[in-house]
């Protein structure tokens, strides 16, 4: 096994392990909904703190269920690693072409050599 690949492995093994150990040990068990978003804790603790408060604006859209709601978010996270993965197969390309041609290219010793004989 080459080293990528051990990294690669350890990489994925601990993407894993944070999807399954709070899962396994449950960390959520205390709450009404264990895994809530930051928003829905950040209105809980603002309408506990102060009853009045008035929010500054409301969403443009508010989508009718739940599902939609993460069926849009999803959509969004993939779009955005489509980009960064897009951005970074086209860094990585021009890089290898760059080195693939100065490869390619004589060095100049060789044909100074060349002529000069």
């Amino acid at each position: 096994m080459n080293r990528n690949t051990k990294i690669n492995a350890l990489l994925v093994l601990a993407v894993l392990a944070l999807a399954v150990l709070p899962l396994a040990l449950g960390l959520g068990d205390h709450k009404e909904e264990p895994f809530t978003g930051a928003d829905g804790q950040a209105e809980a603790a603002i309408t506990e703190l102060e009853p009045d408060y008035e929010p500054w604006f409301s969403p443009l859209y508010e989508p009718p269920s739940g599902e939609i709601e993460s069926g849009l978010f999803s959509l969004q996270a993939a779009l955005g690693a489509g980009v960064l993965a897009y951005y970074f197969g086209v860094h990585r390309g021009r890089r290898q072409g760059e080195a693939r041609a100065r490869a390619a290219q004589p060095s100049d010793d060789a044909a100074g050599t060349e002529e000069s004989g």
